[in-house]
């Protein structure tokens, strides 16, 4: 006898895969768009447990985990290794990964060929490329070949040198210069930009006047949507404490004193105990 078994969901629906278009339509529906990084497999189940529309796998990993001063050092074998990680965890948030320092700015086929491997072997789902204006052209390459970019433009890591340091743009006569950048990248062909570091009023203006998303970092509360470090917001980067950063969590404190227990207590003898130990009859607790 055949027996037809359903099986009904008592709880609400399953969240789906973020996509491209839904990021899109969340601007033209006024909704806000949240944006987390991270790095690793536990962090990308953490943050998309938590609800993100976006998780980003920044190259501020060079930064808040290799210990890097500027996010220049990071290299595409480190990005597609942090990529896979976060991927493996099967985020229902949209994966956007950075591309990293020269891994773009060496000429289109270059472009187009790195991109493609952070999709194809990184498993993102989009990428993020630093620039405004000046790579237009890559931004409209890349995505001619079916790659999304999410553009950055305003304070740009990447070109710490040549502003003399992580400072805020737009200031002094360069909002048209901003300006000119958002709409840039946009008429190129991003389906999002990332402004970091510019004036909550310039902001509002261009994310006034862009038809794609606009996600903020120490860019104010009118951007379309927000994106922050997850060390930063868990209080585990000391290295940095930028004014935009608000602190959710503190929990180096927390991590500080488990390892001084630890410690303590395998010195003492008091760990491991029997009940962390094995015996040698049953293949029960094998694990």
């Amino acid at each position: 006898m055949n027996v037809l078994i359903l099986f009904v969901s008592t709880g609400g629906c399953m969240k789906k895969k973020m996509t491209i278009p839904e990021i899109l339509k969340m601007k033209q529906n006024g909704q806000r768009i949240t944006v987390l990084t991270a790095y690793d497999f536990p962090f990308a189940r953490l943050v998309d447990g938590g609800g993100v529309d976006i998780i980003l796998v920044g190259d501020s990993a060079g930064v808040v985990v290799a210990g890097h001063d500027t996010t220049l050092p990071v290299t595409m074998d480190e990005m597609l290794y942090h990529t896979r990680a976060v991927v493996r965890a099967d985020p229902k948030a949209l994966v956007v990964a950075d591309m990293p320092f020269m891994s773009y700015q060496t000429g289109i086929e270059d472009a187009c060929r790195n991109c493609g491997r952070m999709i194809k072997e990184g498993g993102a789902q989009a990428v993020k490329i630093e620039g405004g204006s000046n790579l237009a052209h890559v931004i409209r390459a890349v995505s001619a070949i079916d790659i999304p970019v999410m553009a950055h433009i305003g304070l740009t890591p990447q070109s710490v040198h040549r502003m003399g340091g992580f400072r805020v743009q737009g200031r002094n006569g360069q909002a048209e210069r901003i300006m000119d950048d958002a709409l840039a990248v946009q008429e190129a062909g991003a389906f999002a930009v990332t402004l970091e570091g510019i004036p909550a009023a310039l902001a509002a203006e261009i994310s006034a006047r862009l038809t794609i998303p606009t996600i903020g970092i120490g860019a104010g509360p009118s951007c379309d949507g927000q994106v922050l470090v997850i060390h930063d917001i868990l209080g585990l980067c000391e290295k940095y404490s930028p004014k935009f950063v608000k602190r959710y969590s503190d929990l180096a404190p927390l991590i500080s004193a488990a390892v001084t227990q630890y410690v303590a207590e395998v010195r003492s003898g008091e760990f491991p105990t029997e009940e962390h130990s094995f015996s040698c009859g049953s293949d029960e607790d094998n694990q």
